[in-house]
């Protein structure tokens, strides 16, 4: 299935290209290295891998640098972001239902890891309603919408590829919003259109209205990607709802508690819940699965008797603090720090060199780290995102 999926948006010669780059993100005189070609060549195709949504470029320094994105979220999002005619979205869209929505193997192996792709943002119609409640801002979409260098807003993937296959829902499909360098690369070539932040903080809003969640990034700075998500069509939420005890998708740091006093067991929280999470029976008027809840508030605000207020979980909810951050913590979790470390397959010194840290690491920890102090002292920098791995050296290997 991925094999056929890979097909339509690769030509062989593209895949072959692609699957030699590094997973860091770099520059074209890297690229031309790596590939064994002149920088006129090369330049000329990674901006055509960038308009097809296959890479994705950023301006440093007046020179673009470019980064492979993940399957999700990522160029699988960007193949519906737009209606194109160089490929055949329908069939596109069938091979990603079967793939993600009726088979489990990549979706459970998305979510294998402790720190999650995404998180869920909390509803600000709810925080409205508990004026007391302290919320910080990397939990509302609010302060990443202000903070951010561009907007943009594409189609939903989710709702689009849906309507191929007969099985989409109502909610609009043009808001899918993405911010910051992601934006710049998506308006930059065709996938989104820019935003003033005046409009996206309305395409939010009519989104809570629409009673549609909020989730994005799982960091607190720099997030590049909010969708507005449907129950029956987004995949974060089709995800919670089949494996919550995958704990698929970081919730907010919150979770409704039920005043019973007030609680009438009218039931409309419970068919709001993107999850399912809340449950109305004559012995239990209202009972919460707090192990599944993803926190977003919609049932406080759906609430006539306002009957539900927000708490502040028992855990603390640790957000990884950028990208980077949250991409060493995931490699570390998975076992491949290596493959992130030496990232250039097309390198045998790095096949070499990934093959031995991947041992080293694999080994108990008086064996890994015989009293020095510097490999702590890297991995933890790598792991708080304080050592960046996503500049592009310059001297090559």
């Amino acid at each position: 299935m991925l094999t056929k999926i890979l097909a339509i948006l690769f030509s062989p010669e593209e895949a072959d290209l692609v699957s030699r780059l590094p997973v860091r993100s770099f520059n074209v005189h890297r690229a031309a290295e790596v590939w064994g070609m002149d920088v006129v060549k090369t330049r000329g195709i990674l901006q055509k891998l960038a308009e097809k949504g296959l890479l994705v470029d950023v301006e440093r320094d007046g020179e673009p640098e470019y980064t492979l994105p993940l399957p999700m979220a990522g160029f699988f999002e960007f193949s519906l972001m737009r209606v194109r005619t160089d490929i055949d979205q329908k069939a596109l869209s069938e091979l990603f239902f079967q793939y993600i929505n009726v088979e489990e193997d990549f979706i459970k192996n998305m979510f294998s890891s402790e720190t999650q792709l995404g998180r869920v943002y909390v509803n600000e119609d709810a925080i409205a309603r508990q004026p007391s409640l302290e919320v910080l801002d990397h939990d509302k979409v609010s302060a990443f919408v202000d903070d951010a260098s561009a907007v943009a807003v594409g189609l939903c993937y989710c709702r689009y590829k849906m309507s191929h296959v007969g099985k989409a829902c109502e909610n609009r499909q043009d808001n899918c919003i993405t911010l910051n360098s992601a934006a710049e690369s998506l308006i930059r070539h065709g996938f989104a259109k820019s935003l003033s932040k005046a409009e996206a903080h309305a395409v939010f809003q009519a989104a809570r209205e629409a009673r549609l969640v909020q989730f994005g990034e799982n960091v607190r700075e720099g997030v590049n990607f909010i969708c507005n998500c449907c129950k029956c069509c987004c995949e974060g939420m089709v995800a919670a709802r089949r494996f919550g005890w995958l704990h698929p998708v970081q919730t907010t740091p919150f979770q409704p508690e039920v005043i019973t006093d007030t609680c009438v067991g009218c039931g409309k929280c419970s068919g709001l819940c993107p999850i399912e999470a809340i449950h109305v029976s004559p012995e239990h008027p209202l009972s919460v699965n707090h192990n599944v809840c993803l926190g977003c508030g919609f049932c406080v605000t759906a609430c006539p008797r306002k009957a539900l207020i927000l708490h502040p979980r028992p855990h603390r909810i640790l957000t990884p603090a950028n990208t980077t951050h949250r991409v060493v913590l995931q490699a570390i979790e998975r076992g491949m720090l290596q493959n992130l470390i030496f990232d250039c397959q097309a390198f045998q010194s790095h096949r070499a060199m990934a093959a031995i840290l991947g041992v080293i690491l694999s080994l108990p920890p008086p064996e890994a780290n015989h009293g020095g102090q510097a490999d702590e002292i890297c991995l933890s920098g790598l792991a708080s995102g304080k050592i960046s791995l996503f500049r592009p050296k310059q001297d090559g290997k």
